[in-house]
Order: structure tokens, then C-alpha cells, then sequence
């Protein structure tokens, strides 16, 4: 089976691409298999990197034969938050921080996955939310690189010394 082992950012002419939501995106180890090529076929190959990483929308993925496979980000069901001004964006980053949600942080907009409690925490906050649908492509984490946030659903039976009201 062919392998990939290394990620690169600049390349040309990709054989083929793999779509991924952000959750497919994260890995260090996994069989994989490209989109369908324009004659049916597809690559099966075995994603084999040193450490766990998110990849990213444009990356290019080595395969052991040279051909290089660009890693696309699936569309997912977002929430896209914008703020009264800067001041209000940083607090509201600042409260979905708190509460260790992976997010894509723009200048101007906030992405989330949908969440209607982290929806209505902003909406009291003040904020405009808007679902959307879109790639999703969060920061990633303080160590490393990575990110390791959860999801909050009607109710989660983890505790980690802070409120989610």
C-alpha cells in the first residue's frame, strides 16, 4: 500500500484530492482513499506522520511514490459569529475560549461548530450569529500545534473546574 509520511504547503499539479470535515482532518495514522479521479478510480494509501496534526485546506500530502494528494476541507454545519467592534469580538473570544472550543478566528468573524447553548451564551452576549456552512478550519492548540477541544451537547458528564451557564 502506497504511504504518505510527510505534509508540504507549496506544490503543483496534485493526482488526485481527499475531502475531509476537521474531525477526518486531525490524524497521525490512517487508511485513507482520495476523491474519485475523473476515470472512476481512486488512491488508497496509508497516512503515516510522525505526530498527529490537523491538515489543512491546500495541504499537499507526499505519497512514498512522489505523487503529492491536496486535502480539501469538507463544508460543515458552522455558526459564524460577528461582534459589535474589536473590543467585543476578543471577549467573545475570550468566553468561547473558556469553555475549550475549537474555533476559526478571522479579524472580523468567529467560526464554531453549531452548538445551541454556545449560541445563546453569545446571543446574550450580544453577538450576531448566522449558521452557515462552510470549511472549518480552527486555530490550532497552545502546545504543539494541535488542538483538543470538545463538544458540548445537552449535557456532558466531564468536569473541569469552570461553569458552562
Amino acid at each position: 500500500m502506497l504511504t504518505c509520511s510527510s505534509v508540504i504547503r507549496h506544490f503543483h499539479d496534485p493526482v488526485a484530492s481527499i475531502t475531509l470535515d476537521e474531525t477526518a482532518r486531525h490524524r497521525r495514522r490512517m487508511r485513507m482513499v482520495s476523491d474519485r479521479l475523473e476515470n472512476g478510480s481512486t488512491i488508497a494509501f496509508l497516512l503515516d506522520l510522525p505526530e498527529a496534526r490537523l491538515l489543512r485546506h491546500g495541504d499537499g500530502l507526499v505519497l512514498d511514490d512522489g505523487r503529492i494528494i491536496e486535502v480539501r476541507a469538507k463544508p460543515e454545519a458552522l455558526m459564524e459569529v460577528r461582534a459589535r467592534d474589536p473590543r467585543h469580538l476578543l471577549t467573545l473570544a475570550w468566553q468561547i475560549g473558556n469553555r475549550h472550543l475549537a474555533a476559526e478566528i478571522t479579524e472580523q468573524t468567529i467560526r464554531l461548530r453549531r452548538d445551541h447553548v454556545i449560541r445563546d451564551m453569545l446571543i446574550g452576549l450580544g453577538a450576531s450569529v448566522v449558521d452557515i456552512d462552510a470549511p472549518f478550519d480552527p486555530e490550532g492548540g497552545a502546545y504543539g500545534g494541535a488542538h483538543a477541544g470538545h463538544h458540548h451537547d445537552d449535557g456532558h458528564a466531564h468536569s473541569h473546574g469552570h461553569s458552562h451557564d
